[in-house]
């Protein structure tokens, strides 16, 4: 048996019937981490040794029948823009030295390592998380577990394609204008930007309350899973939400009948999809219509917010490097060098103008959601382009927000929102349907994914 092609939930099922062992799962999710790195390049590094020796403890608690929470065994994998503790968190930078005594965990990896989780180790992102491509100074191009001469998207890269590949089921992802949703929608897995504050971050991120960590995943139960151990309250982020009302395990039952959607193809009109991506996420929200969803074709009533993100974005990046010399500054890449330098010549008043455009934009979308329960779009418009390039080629845009416009308004929103795969274009190429509902109901978001997936009607099950 392959374990690296099972889900958390059906490892913790194995465990629990003793069919096979956290040590089994482990060496073979490290093996086949190995393997695939040469091409994908998902890993920044494998923690083989502590990996193993946490998998052994794990298999002592399983036969004891006392295993300590609930991803007891199961491997994990975690973005270097997240603490590990024992191990450099270099943040896809030759900026950040990996001396230190990397003494501490983020918040999200304290919960994993209280549940019994097993690190693999860290995936790749590009510099600090700042682009919807995974490739850095650091550690090079991650590529797309699909076809490598195309990218695995970003920021969170190197998780989605591991992920994709078997190099374990379950990994810790951030997001700060897609950056979950974006590689989950090119390498055909599950990814969910929770409401921001519903997993705590720490440090904080340079670009402020625009950022979510969460879960990236073979399916939505798994996500539900990974949810109910890194929701929890953390002392060190200040807008940490409290504990969430209930599981989202057992949110997800219930199925769609009934639900509130609105679907708009291209946000009115204001995105051109392309036809593959169109007629898969058409055919997806057929389906939701088919399991008992009431579906409305219709747009939210918002612009472009693409220059408030900008001025958001761009100055959280030259905060981030406002006091690295000229040699730190060399080192960066180009791209960010470049936003650095944008952000650095906004003032006090182009901020609060972004804020008043993030404000007004969370009103129109909170009074939306009075109407409709859930909003589905594509992801993206287009598959995976060309690896190493922070834009498709020939397609005259300037930075990747350009091709990117379905994501980044609900990190403006803080609202929840999830990747679901739901088919391929001609070349083969997964495609990604977004689900987004009000903030605080990330178990309805939850819940949708799922219903897709037990009907068999998503990438994975099709």
């Amino acid at each position: 048996m392959q374990l690296t092609d099972l889900t958390a939930v059906q490892l913790l099922d194995g465990y629990r019937k003793g069919e096979f062992s956290p040590v089994e799962a482990t060496e073979q999710a490290l093996e086949r981490a190995r393997r695939i790195q040469p091409e994908v390049n998902a890993f920044v590094r494998l923690t083989e040794e502590d990996a193993l020796a946490r998998a052994r403890d794990s298999e002592r608690r399983w036969r004891r029948g006392e295993p300590a929470g609930l991803l007891d065994g199961v491997p994990v994998t975690v973005k270097d823009i997240l603490l590990l503790r024992g191990h450099p968190t270099l943040r896809g930078s030759k900026t950040v030295s990996d001396q230190g005594g990397w003494d501490e965990d983020a918040p999200s990896v304290a919960r994993l390592r209280e549940h019994g989780a097993v690190f693999l180790g860290k995936t790749t992102t590009p510099e600090f998380g700042w682009k919807g491509v995974t490739d850095s100074p650091l550690s090079g191009v991650t590529r797309n577990p699909h076809a490598p001469s195309r990218t695995a998207g970003g920021s969170s890269g190197g998780s989605a394609a591991a992920v994709a590949l078997g190099a374990g089921p379950l990994s810790l992802g951030t997001d700060g204008g897609g950056s979950i949703r974006i590689p989950a929608a090119f390498c055909g897995i599950f990814g969910l930007k929770p409401t921001y504050g519903r997993v705590p971050l720490y440090p904080s991120s340079p670009f402020g309350t625009l950022s979510h960590a969460g879960p990236m995943t073979r399916d939505a139960a798994d996500a539900a899973l990974l949810m109910d151990v890194i929701a929890a309250p953390d002392a060190r982020d200040w807008s940490a939400l409290p504990p969430a009302p209930g599981s989202f395990v057992a949110a997800l039952e219930g199925g769609v009948r009934g639900l509130r959607v609105a679907y708009s193809p291209t946000l009115g009109g204001q995105v051109a999809v392309r036809p593959a991506v169109a007629a898969a996420v058409r055919k997806a929200v057929a389906s939701l219509a088919g399991l008992g969803a009431y579906v409305e074709e219709t747009d939210p009533d918002f612009s472009d917010p693409v220059e408030a993100f900008h001025t958001l974005w761009f100055s959280g990046a030259a905060r981030l490097t406002q006091r690295f010399s000229p040699h730190r500054r060399r080192l960066l890449d180009p791209g960010l060098r470049e936003i650095c330098t944008q952000g650095a010549r906004l003032g006090a008043l182009d901020y609060l103008a972004a804020v008043d455009v993030r404000m007004n934009l969370g009103r129109r979308m909170g009074r939306f959601h009075e109407t409709y329960d859930l909003l589905v779009t594509p992801a993206l418009p287009l598959t995976a382009f060309e690896a190493g390039e922070e834009v498709p080629k020939g397609s005259g845009l300037r930075r990747w927000t350009g091709w990117t416009p379905f994501t980044y308004p609900f990190n403006l929103t803080q609202q929840p929102a999830a990747t679901v795969p739901v088919g391929t274009d001609d070349d083969g190429l997964p495609v990604g349907m977004q689900i987004v509902a009000a903030r605080h109901r990330d178990d309805l978001v939850l819940r949708a994914s799922h219903a897709l997936y037990e009907a068999g009607l998503t990438l994975a099950g099709s």
